[in-house]
């Protein structure tokens, strides 16, 4: 049986704020911005590169705003792409080194916390298919 994960509901404070956030410091696309009745807003962004979409608003989660913890957005150079997230204004902590990639952290402006990982397996499997 086959399995995706396409969705991930995080849990925000103010849907105007954290789609400002995802969108224009994170670069994720506005897939869906729907007001689905008076206590519902359904909104949709998703990563570039990615098949996983995040979805936050109001009415939809009953999690606490903030509560989400270790979400990880996999990349190919976790330097340059601390490089690339510092420039547009977000604050992260320093490239930390694991035997099995590189990790940079932040979190969005409720406190939802991100990993953005550099896997070296990854990479190497990746780096294997192209020079075979």
């Amino acid at each position: 049986m086959e399995m995706s994960l396409e969705a991930i509901p995080v849990p925000v404070s103010d849907t105007d704020r954290a789609k400002d956030f995802y969108a224009n410091v994170l670069g994720f696309a506005v897939d869906i911005d729907a007001k689905m009745s008076e206590t519902t807003r359904f909104v949709q962004l998703t990563p570039p590169g990615s098949r996983c979409s995040i979805h936050l608003g109001e009415g939809i989660s009953l999690m606490e705003p903030g509560s989400l913890k270790g979400l990880i957005l996999v990349v190919d150079d976790a330097r340059a792409a601390r490089a690339e997230l510092q420039g547009r204004g977000l604050e992260l902590s320093e490239v930390e080194e694991q035997p099995w990639g590189r990790h940079v952290y932040f979190s969005d402006p409720d406190g939802n916390t991100w990993t953005v990982q550099e896997s070296f397996a990854r990479n190497q499997a990746r780096a294997a298919v192209t020079a075979g």
